[in-house]
């Protein structure tokens, strides 16, 4: 069992920075890859970001790729989404989930946490 909690999210101008974390509790975040999801208003559930186990291998959707980063702390159970560039078009409610392996759609995490807000202003 994994707990998801998501922080980070806030409302920020076109053009800045943030970074969102993903604070895990159990004692097997390492065996599990990690992905970012993002859902807008109206709009389905869209993939973001992946990253495998080790934290050596990332994925990302087409639309985020040279401003999003993600990474992760298997010592802190963390992992985060580093957001550059924001756009208008990013603003969405972003979640974190846990997979066994490494999958780009959402129907085959098996944890999720519960979402942060980002609003990006133009």
């Amino acid at each position: 069992q994994v707990q998801l909690v998501e922080s980070g999210g806030g409302l920020i101008q076109a053009g800045g920075s943030l970074r969102l974390s993903c604070a895990a509790s159990g004692r097997t975040f390492s065996s599990y890859a990690l992905g970012w999801f993002r859902q807008a208003p109206g709009k389905e559930r869209e993939f973001v970001a992946l990253i495998n186990r080790s934290g050596s291998g990332t994925y990302y959707a087409d639309s985020v790729k040279g401003r999003f980063t993600i990474s992760r702390d298997n010592a802190m159970n963390t992992v985060y989404l580093q957001m550059n560039s924001l756009r208008p078009e990013d603003t969405a409610v972003y979640s974190c989930a846990a997979s066994r392996g490494l999958y780009y759609s959402a129907s085959e995490y098996e944890y999720w946490g519960q979402g942060t807000q980002v609003t990006v202003s133009s």
